[in-house]
């Protein structure tokens, strides 16, 4: 599988636009590869480089295979597809919040993982990245990384 966006290459920096330095909303993203017998996909965005340890800064889950694309902006918009949903991240809050490290802190690196998973995942209530890892367990197919990079000075 492999994972792009058309805004920053893997392992360059994330254009402040997608950051709590700019509108912070999310970037766009593509795939292709994807196991024909995948049902579904999931996306987990973080920042391992945080303080207090991993940061997680967005939560997908039951995106469809096809169209194979989310268009910038997608997070809470009402663009995204029917049947996708979106957990919460460390924010507490409800779909995507960029990067933010703290200032001072260096650069940081910021991972967008995509889960091509055997079945749907059913939820009641809040999600969140523990509980989504957990749920997939077993389900996942294939995998693939696409990470960028940010600091705030």
């Amino acid at each position: 599988m492999q994972l792009t966006s058309e805004t920053f290459e893997n392992g360059e920096q994330i254009p402040v636009r997608y950051t709590c330095e700019g509108e912070d909303i999310s970037p766009p993203l593509s795939w292709s590869g994807v196991p024909e017998n995948a049902a579904v996909l999931a996306l987990v965005a973080d920042d391992p480089d945080a303080p207090s340890g991993t940061f997680t800064h967005w939560v997908l889950y039951n995106l469809p295979v096809t169209p194979n694309q989310l268009q910038e902006g997608a997070s809470l918009s009402g663009r995204l597809s029917e049947g996708l949903r979106e957990g919460f991240n460390d924010f507490g809050k409800q779909g995507y919040n960029g990067p933010c490290p703290p200032r001072g802190d260096g650069e940081h690196r910021y991972f967008f993982r995509l889960y091509a998973l055997t079945r749907e995942l059913n939820f009641t209530g809040r999600v969140t990245r523990d509980q989504l890892m957990d749920a997939m367990e077993d389900n996942v197919l294939n995998e693939v990384t696409l990470m960028g990079r940010f600091e705030r000075t």
